[in-house]
């Protein structure tokens, strides 16, 4: 089993920064995919950043340019650095892991919430 633990989430005033952190511990697959996702009140799910096992990244056309994925794969933990926040990024985010080869394979984190608010 897979186990994703997140922090790192609060309240900010817009135009701040937060950092949050993924550690995954268990039996990681690899290769894998670990990514940060979204939810917002009334609305569904979204990708915000993913970067592979291999260092290939993307991003949602909204975060880009102010929000940056890294990964430590000796700590097996993943980070999005927010710059520059705005309200419409208040969401719960979720870490998320999945094997490269098998979508079905994945594990989600217990989300931490993000509020972007003055």
């Amino acid at each position: 089993q897979v186990q994703l633990v997140e922090s790192g989430g609060g309240l900010v005033q817009p135009g701040g920064s937060l950092r949050l952190s993924c550690a995954a511990s268990g039996n990681i697959f690899r290769p894998n995919i670990m990514g940060w996702y979204r939810q917002a009140p009334g609305k569904q799910r979204e990708l915000v950043a993913t970067i592979s096992s291999g260092g290939s990244i993307n991003y949602v056309d909204s975060v880009k340019g102010r929000f940056t994925i890294s990964s430590d794969n000796a700590k097996n933990t993943v980070y999005l650095q927010m710059n520059s926040l705005k309200p419409e990024d208040t969401a719960v985010y979720y870490c998320h892991i999945r094997n490269a080869w098998n979508t079905r394979i994945h594990v989600w984190g217990q989300g931490t919430q993000v509020t972007v608010s003055s």
